[in-house]
């Protein structure tokens, strides 16, 4: 019997670590140590992060207009009469909206179009919110759409995507200016430089 329960216990760790590193940026080995750190911990800790991961699945949506990932619908950035409605900036995963808002530069509207066009991994027009933001910046009180795609080879593409698509629509084109390092992500970019990043954006048209 013990040996059953040794057994089971190797494989629940497997089955952890394996899980874990499908994480963006987890390798194997941070998945290790992550699954040996819940195992040694007390016994409420990873029963907190399971309630947590429960409770993140049941509570939270799309936003409706944006969407952005939100407990409430519409999001709270869309229902906040404060912010700018003439403004929408484009982004390409809800992970972008909290790092423009720790800026504290953009009090705009967003438009996360969860993803970028990448034809090598399948991911086409069809499988973002295009449409969507097709039909928004159309709206009378849109006056300028910035396109806040990551600075790399598909975010670029994405991004010459969006003012063809966009051409036809009465709305200012901006995109983020290039202090933004290439090839990088948004996610790693300093306050400062997404904040200058915003203040210089570049008309498109």
């Amino acid at each position: 019997m013990g040996r059953m329960a040794g057994n089971d216990q190797t494989s629940a760790m497997q089955r952890l670590i394996e899980r874990l590193s499908r994480l963006p940026g987890v390798g194997r080995r941070s998945a290790q140590r992550m699954a040996f750190h819940l195992l040694k911990a007390p016994p409420e800790e990873s029963l907190e992060l399971a309630q947590a991961l429960q409770a993140l699945r049941a509570n939270t949506r799309q936003c409706s207009a944006c969407f952005n990932i939100a407990e409430t619908d519409p999001c709270p950035i869309c229902a906040d009469t404060r912010r700018d409605g003439s403004t929408i900036l484009v982004v390409e995963q809800p992970a972008d909206v909290a790092t423009f808002e720790a800026t504290g530069m953009y009090r705009g509207l967003y438009h996360v179009l969860m993803g970028r066009l990448a034809p090598l991994d399948g991911v086409g027009p069809g499988e973002l919110t295009l449409t969507q933001l097709a039909r928004r910046a159309s709206r009378p009180e849109v006056r300028e759409v910035i396109i806040g795609t990551n600075p790399t080879l598909e975010g670029d593409g994405t991004a010459l995507y969006l003012e063809k698509q966009l051409a036809a629509c009465n709305v200012k084109l901006s995109r983020l200016a290039r202090g933004l390092p290439s090839g990088a992500s948004l996610d790693i970019a300093s306050k400062a430089a997404l904040a200058d990043a915003i203040e210089g954006r570049r008309a498109m048209q």
